[in-house]
């Protein structure tokens, strides 16, 4: 927020870039450090704690243009004398000292916000009016208006990105923010509750929904940052989730995929077999006479269960080829080559492609 952090903490140094840093240079250094330092890789280390919240301050700022761009005004004031308010004049109930109080939402006073004076009735080098210009947005500052609060005539726009000159600076939201999570592929098809880090440093516990894709975004409302003015609205969470394949089950849409392996005399004669589903159980599967190596077997609603719908299983047959034969067995095999002598699988492979 606008206070007196923003003149004593270097945000930049905090994230350990310069001061013209680029938004993509910017983000990719601020995940670095965010790994780096993130409490659950450092468990009961309070400077850990602290240095991922100043991270995550530091990066909310500078991420966000209008924070950044007032921001960058404010630490150029830091250099000259202080100015409050004086005995008489402007340190009456019309001073610097209350204007900016409204503006930020401070209490008996400008309490947070010091500002410092140069030689030349600028602030700190810069001009009053483009110093109130950054915080107002375009419409700048405007006296004999009806005053700051809410974005009224005095002070058109808000404050630093408001969303509707209506609404004020209590529509100034904070910061969305971006998280990672991976589960495993079973809690991901059937839903789990995780623990995350809040932008503060405390902790969001949240349900993920059945049938959550890897890859898939989330948005939980109101985890994100802080608003930099009292009142406003915190900014959103972004979840970001990662999905572990699973050794058995595959996924194509809302459908479950399996290989199932089959014997030759299974496959060749027709069998029904019991076929593992992601909820513990079995389901028989009927494989017809003569079904070849390839062929997918539709079970109906054993697949990945969502609030809007619950897909299939998809079963691959898949013969599997003895290792090794008894004599008995390969006898019986002899037989059969014998049997189909002059029969060509191939046959059609090389008419199509003209071999």
């Amino acid at each position: 927020m606008v206070s007196q952090d923003w003149m004593d903490k270097d945000f930049y140094a905090i994230l350990g870039v310069s001061k013209d840093v680029d938004p993509k240079t910017l983000k990719k250094t601020y995940r670095k450090l965010a790994r780096e330092w993130h409490p659950d890789s450092k468990p009961g280390d309070k400077a850990a704690e602290q240095k991922f919240k100043d991270i995550g301050e530091a990066y909310a700022v500078l991420s966000d243009p209008e924070q950044r761009k007032q921001y960058d005004a404010v630490r150029a004031m830091g250099g000259g004398a202080r100015f409050t308010a004086g005995a008489g004049g402007a340190g009456g109930a019309g001073g610097f000292e209350d204007v900016f109080a409204q503006m930020f939402g401070g209490a008996g006073g400008a309490q947070n916000v010091r500002f410092s004076t140069g030689s030349g009735g600028g602030v700190g080098g810069l001009d009053l009016e483009d110093l109130l210009g950054a915080f107002g947005g375009a419409g700048g500052f405007q006296p004999g208006g009806q005053g700051f609060p809410g974005g009224g005539q005095g002070f058109p726009g808000g404050f630093g990105g408001a969303r509707g000159g209506s609404g004020g600076m209590r529509d100034v939201r904070g910061q969305d923010v971006e998280a990672r999570t991976s589960l495993d592929f079973r809690s991901a098809a059937h839903g789990d509750t995780v623990t995350l880090s809040s932008p503060d440093g405390g902790r969001i516990t949240t349900r993920i929904p059945a049938g959550v894709k890897d890859g898939q975004k989330i948005r939980l409302r109101g985890k994100g940052m802080a608003s930099p003015v009292q009142g406003g609205e915190r900014g959103d969470m972004y979840l970001h989730v990662s999905v572990t394949p699973d050794k058995v089950f595959g996924r194509d849409g809302d459908n479950l995929t399996l290989d199932l392996p089959v014997t030759f005399s299974e496959a060749a004669l027709g069998a029904t077999v019991a076929v593992p589903t992601l909820d513990g159980d079995t389901v028989k599967v009927r494989i017809a006479p003569g079904t070849p190596s390839g062929r997918v077997l539709r079970v109906k609603e054993r697949g990945i269960r969502t609030s809007k719908r619950t897909g299939d299983l998809l079963v691959r047959v898949q013969v599997v080829v003895p290792q090794k034969l008894s004599d008995k067995a390969r006898e019986a095999v002899e037989v059969l080559r014998a049997e189909e002598a002059g029969a060509d699988p191939r046959a059609d492979l090389y008419r199509q492609t003209g071999v």
